[in-house]
């Protein structure tokens, strides 16, 4: 019997929880196949807990390739390069040829550099993750070896660029980095674009508590060697720089035949089918949904369980049914010393307590998807 063949592209937060379904129920007649770069995933919301020095790095890793395993689904260890809607074909960057009945994408973004001048031979982008936690060993060594001081600019005040800021001061504190200065940029004048007044203004204040320059309207127009300039003419002297602006698309789903929006994201319907092409799925941050979100992993998570049943509804011959992410999503932005924000609608408030529900929740979500107890 020859099976159908089902391929998950990449391993973002909604194919984890897709995997976890199947490893519970398979699908019938269906061969399906994981495509990732990484046989692992380091999740981003543990990240900077990582970069403070409070978990470790496998605590903060899922295992991609043994949950494929237990679901059943073979897990290829390469990228996709070109993808054919029309002809349903992918190519992988080790030249291997794929053909599919039903694909989902969830491959997520990629660092937004093209738009900064010089971003991409001088700046350290966050994404992709594996990348970053490769060189980060690199930016220590480097303030290690300076004993006059050390100008670090983060550059995107978002939750992520924020909570980056906090935790690399909480490790500056924590292994007597007394000579690093850290600098956070941002387009707005308050940090945490997007999150409401009160909980952009808690961050001010705790950036300046905890002795992280903010630097407010200030769009970065070039990264050089030693400086990075700013759209209103000034400059900034830096050591280094580190680049968290925000997503951008991978080139690929543009000149795949697929809908994308203005930006090169995959357009999905409620379904989380491509507007252009019922057989392929898309969610987390490389889809562009009905109901425009954030990209925010909040939104991917909750996709997860409407694309497993989504898919298993379109392997079956059902109709998918449609989705309607959150108006509101809780975010719980971390400060780096076990403290953090929360932020839900227009409330805010700050705390351990934050933090230890952060923690609980992050550790209980990739201790889950690893198969394991959690203390």
């Amino acid at each position: 019997m020859t099976h159908r063949q089902l391929i998950l592209l990449g391993g973002g937060h909604a194919h984890l929880q897709v995997l976890a379904e199947l490893a519970r129920r398979p699908i019938n007649g269906w061969q399906v196949s994981l495509v990732s770069p990484s046989r692992r995933q380091i999740y981003s919301g543990m990240l900077p807990g990582w970069i403070a020095g409070q978990y470790r790095l496998e605590a903060c890793s899922i295992q991609l390739a043994e949950l494929a395993e237990l679901a059943g689904v073979t897990f290829l260890e390469t990228a996709v390069v070109e993808l054919d809607a029309d002809t349903r074909h992918a190519r992988c960057a080790d030249g291997r040829l794929l053909h599919f009945d039903r694909l989902s994408i969830d491959t997520g973004p990629v660092a937004a550099l093209a738009a900064v001048a010089g971003a991409a031979n001088h700046a350290l982008p966050v994404r992709p993750i594996e990348v970053f936690v490769e060189a980060w060993p690199a930016l220590v060594d480097r303030i290690l070896s300076r004993c006059a001081r050390f100008e670090l600019a983060i550059i995107g005040a978002g939750a992520a660029g924020v909570e980056l800021a906090f935790a690399i001061r909480q490790r500056a504190w924590r292994d007597g980095w007394s000579h690093l200065r850290i600098s956070l940029l941002g387009s707005g004048s308050l940090p945490l674009d997007g999150l409401p007044t009160s909980a952009q203004r808690r961050a001010q204040a705790l950036l300046r508590q905890h002795g992280i320059r903010w630097i407010g309207e200030s769009r970065v127009i070039e990264v050089c060697p030693d400086h990075v300039r700013l759209d209103g003419g000034g400059s900034l002297q830096v050591d280094a720089a580190m680049m968290v602006t925000g997503a951008a698309a991978p080139a690929w789903p543009e000149r795949s035949g697929l809908s994308t929006d203005a930006r090169g994201f995959i357009r999905v319907g409620p379904s989380l089918q491509s507007r252009s092409h019922p057989d392929i799925c898309a969610a987390g941050d490389v889809a562009s949904y009905a109901s425009e979100r954030p990209k925010s992993g909040v939104f991917a998570v909750r996709a997860g369980p409407v694309l497993a049943q989504n898919l298993r509804a379109l392997c079956e011959g059902r109709a998918p049914r449609g989705w309607e992410p959150q108006r509101r999503a809780l975010y719980l932005i971390s400060t780096g010393n076990r403290q953090a924000i929360a932020s839900w609608g227009g409330f805010s408030s700050c705390g351990r307590w934050a933090w230890l529900w952060k923690d609980h929740i992050d550790r209980r979500f990739v201790a889950r998807l690893n198969n394991k107890d959690i203390a």
